[in-house]
């Protein structure tokens, strides 16, 4: 039994895209009630709006959100630097802005606030890690190292290129072409920590009361991802060109 040209190529373009989906490295699901987005690649979970401070500042309040945040984190422990001699530091307003930018402590203390509420079924939020400590574009990895989960989503997985904004994709909500805070402090001087523009795909070290974004992360995958709906496109396909393909063939003679 033979297949048709028709049905040959029916089949090789579902095949195809069944491939595709599945070394996908990014996969949208929801936990919780909550998008988030799982990374194969780093192995994280990442929340899908990139300004989710901002977000929820929009839909709360700022002060609602700010004093909510000061509740559960009235100060940050870091080492000891100009801005927190005795290595606690004190929050204030002045270290959030409407639009969602905060100071590293800020960034910080957001994190601590989605834990306290278990956000997407996980407390274990924190700000994306570094392990390839250059500045610049990073050329050492490039995103291939464990643990720059920046630099890997900015340039492995949305295929971000140097001196270009992130890619705007359907996989994240309100990604910033901007600053974004990582929770390592800058070894040689703890006044400053590690950042990451994406707006030119380059890393950085920047005064902790600099006003930046923060996008959170989630060790791991928080809750069991569904099947993605391309297995389901793929099962499906398969069995409506199978179908189609029996009716094209007539019985030999």
């Amino acid at each position: 039994m033979q297949l048709n040209a028709q049905s040959r190529t029916l089949i090789g373009s579902v095949m195809l895209l069944a491939a595709t989906q599945a070394h996908a490295t990014l996969t949208s699901y929801t936990s919780n009630g909550v998008d988030v987005v799982y990374s194969s690649v780093s192995d994280v979970t990442w929340t899908k709006d990139a300004n989710l401070l901002g977000s929820m500042i929009a839909s709360q309040g700022f002060s609602t959100v700010v004093n909510n945040i000061l509740a559960v984190s009235p100060a940050i422990s870091n080492t000891p630097n100009y801005f927190s001699p005795t290595g606690t530091y004190t929050l204030t307003i002045s270290d959030f802005s409407s639009n969602g930018r905060v100071s590293w402590f800020g960034a910080m203390a957001f994190i601590n606030y989605l834990n306290s509420n278990n956000y997407a079924g996980s407390n274990q939020w924190r700000l994306p890690t570094v392990v390839n400590t250059a500045f610049g574009y990073n050329t050492a990895t490039n995103g291939t190292a464990a643990g720059d989960e920046l630099v890997e989503l900015f340039s492995s997985e949305l295929g971000g290129k140097e001196w270009s904004n992130i890619p705007d994709t359907a996989t994240f909500d309100n990604e910033q072409a901007s600053v974004y805070w990582s929770g390592a402090e800058y070894a040689r001087d703890s006044r400053y920590a590690y950042n990451f523009d994406t707006s030119i795909g380059h890393q950085y070290d920047d005064d902790k009361s600099y006003l930046f974004y923060a996008w959170a992360v989630s060790p791991g995958q928080i809750s069991a991802v569904p099947a993605p709906p391309a297995a389901w496109l793929f099962g499906s396909g398969l069995l409506g060109v199978a179908g189609f393909a029996r009716r094209k063939i007539k019985p030999c003679n």
